[in-house]
């Protein structure tokens, strides 16, 4: 991924909370056939291992657990929010007019080499934990357990777990930096006045950079 120093992200934490707000990932792993791209939720562990770890499960007829060289890192890539920007939206254009559209996003980039858990009790367990995850805002969760066992049993024997120990993450958080504070704040009122889900998140965004800019 092409980062420039002023877009890169390195906080653990920050990169840690996007993997898990937006946990359906594009993995991307190397086969006999060439690049393979399937959008699988992943789990991020940190309790319990030696170093951070994606856990998920892909269905058996999925040939992602059979083809995929092992010897050779898989990408995992985890799209934040992300938006068109006008141009229109900078207050330097009535001072110059010299100005573009672009593309602001954050993602997390994770690597790491792949392992197969073809094991019901593994991939029950994973099950149980992502569904946690993902219920835990609901206001009556559901769990697994929720289900009878002998279906959730038949459920489990159609799937094969997956598992990537992460040895490299990145993220890049191109959200306005190399802007003016001005522009960055009219960048953010441009997004909020869309009224949309996606304009708020990523207005959220720029306002962190020149919060965490303003403590800097």
């Amino acid at each position: 991924m092409y980062q420039p120093g002023h877009f890169e992200e390195t906080r653990t934490e920050v990169l840690h909370t996007l993997v898990r707000r937006h946990p359906l990932a594009t993995l991307v792993t190397l086969t006999a056939q060439g690049l393979e791209a399937n959008h699988i939720p992943l789990l991020l562990r940190t309790q319990g291992v030696t170093r951070p770890t994606l856990v998920g499960h892909v269905a058996r007829a999925n040939p992602l657990w059979r083809e995929t060289d092992l010897a050779m890192p898989v990408l995992a890539i985890f799209q934040g929010p992300q938006h068109y920007i006008s141009p229109g939206w900078y207050a330097s254009k009535a001072e110059h007019g010299k100005v573009v559209p672009t593309w602001n996003y954050a993602v997390v980039h994770a690597k790491g080499l792949l392992q197969v858990h073809d094991d019901a009790a593994w991939i029950r367990a994973q099950m149980v934990e992502l569904t946690g995850q993902q219920e835990a805002g609901m206001a009556r969760p559901w769990a697994v357990d929720d289900a009878p066992r002998d279906y959730t049993d038949r459920m489990v024997s159609a799937v094969v777990g997956i598992e990537i120990p992460i040895d490299s993450l990145a993220g890049k958080w191109k959200v306005s930096q190399n802007q003016p504070a001005a522009n960055q704040a009219t960048v953010q009122q441009g997004l909020q006045g869309l009224g949309s889900e996606a304009g708020a998140a990523m207005a959220g965004l720029v306002d962190a950079l020149g919060v965490s800019a303003k403590k800097g």
